[in-house]
């Protein structure tokens, strides 16, 4: 007695290999991601399954009891919060989590695609904003669910994500600086190329206007979100007279930055600049003074994130996008701006 589904995707495999006039082996190295195979075979197989709508069946005796999370860099603290929080969601499922590192902030690198595929993990978690097609393509064709953990912007539609409230945040942090009174406040946001930075930098725009305020090209920064590239950028603002009395800084990490530079030029902080983070890692409240920052919620992104994937429905057949809110946690860098 056969399974009528499997029986389907044997047929499906067999007029995939007979029309891109290949073995069935070969089909089948191309869905586990095997090296032994050409560029141009792998390309033409994939296109055939993508165009049969084939999907493999999701066979949980030959998964990995695995929940993969990939990041472009391991270096950044709020890349430990994610980890935690998909962590947390795969001990109750009893998996183990993986790190990879590949890549650009946009994207995973190719090779990483063969490896995930003879590992078949029960899901991939990926901090990027982009994921190419032919990735998504092949990560569907193996049943491997995944889902972008996107600080970055805006992932395609048709990507499972989540998400925070880039806009609100930046709107948050200004309007609290502008209604201490401060009216020259600078920003340093992210890289001008994610969506992130440019929705904390409309925040931002928006925030000053509301305050009757007219934004100064001089006093806006895209940064890295490192801590040199904020103490940099900062160090620049605060040469001169027409320096800012209040920054805002579109990370943690910047932030700390900021607070080094102003500690070179002399400057006390909060009495002669104000300084606002983003993100609310666990260590700004160390940072001397402890940090007002908007908290990101990293960790709940990470545990939706990993949720979504070990859902008994099968996430990776429906996209969906979730976005958590984003709130102010005021300490002690922020104060009234008492000058004229």
């Amino acid at each position: 007695m056969h399974d009528d589904d499997e029986t389907s995707g044997r047929v499906t495999l067999a007029t995939v290999a007979k029309e891109a006039g290949v073995s069935m082996p070969t089909v089948s190295k191309v869905l586990n991601g095997r090296s032994d195979v050409s560029r141009a075979t792998r390309a033409k197989v994939e296109r055939l399954l993508d165009a049969h709508g084939y999907r493999r069946r999701a066979q949980s005796a030959s998964r990995s009891p695995l929940v993969e999370i990939v990041f472009h860099e391991l270096e950044s603290v709020w890349a430990m919060e994610l980890i935690r929080g998909v962590e947390n969601v795969a001990k109750e499922n009893r998996a183990t989590v993986v790190l990879t590192e590949s890549g650009t902030r946009h994207t995973p690198a190719p090779e990483w695609l063969p490896g995930v595929l003879q590992r078949r993990p029960l899901g991939v978690v990926l901090v990027f904003s982009t994921l190419p097609a032919d990735i998504k393509r092949q990560l569907r064709a193996a049943a491997i669910p995944f889902v972008v953990i996107d600080p970055a912007g805006d992932p395609d539609p048709d990507v499972p994500s989540v998400g925070s409230a880039n806009w609100a945040g930046g709107l948050a942090a200004t309007r609290h600086l502008t209604d201490l009174g401060h009216r020259r406040v600078a920003i340093i946001t992210g890289p001008e190329d994610m969506l992130c930075s440019l929705a904390r930098l409309d925040g931002y725009r928006s925030a000053m206007a509301m305050a009757g305020l007219e934004t100064d090209p001089g006093l806006t920064r895209f940064g890295d979100f490192h801590v040199q590239g904020g103490f940099a950028h900062a160090m620049d603002l605060l040469d001169g007279p027409g320096r800012p009395t209040a920054v805002f800084a579109g990370s943690d990490l910047q932030a700390l930055g900021v607070l080094e530079a102003a500690r070179v030029r002399g400057l006390r902080v909060p009495e002669d600049l104000s300084v606002v983070g983003y993100d609310d890692v666990p260590l700004a409240q160390w940072s001397s003074p402890p940090l007002t920052t908007v908290h990101q919620p990293l960790r709940h992104m990470a545990e939706e994130a990993a949720r979504m994937l070990l859902r008994p429905d099968d996430p990776g057949t429906a996209a969906q996008r979730i976005e958590l809110a984003t709130h102010l946690v005021v300490r002690q860098s922020t104060a009234r701006f008492e000058g004229s």
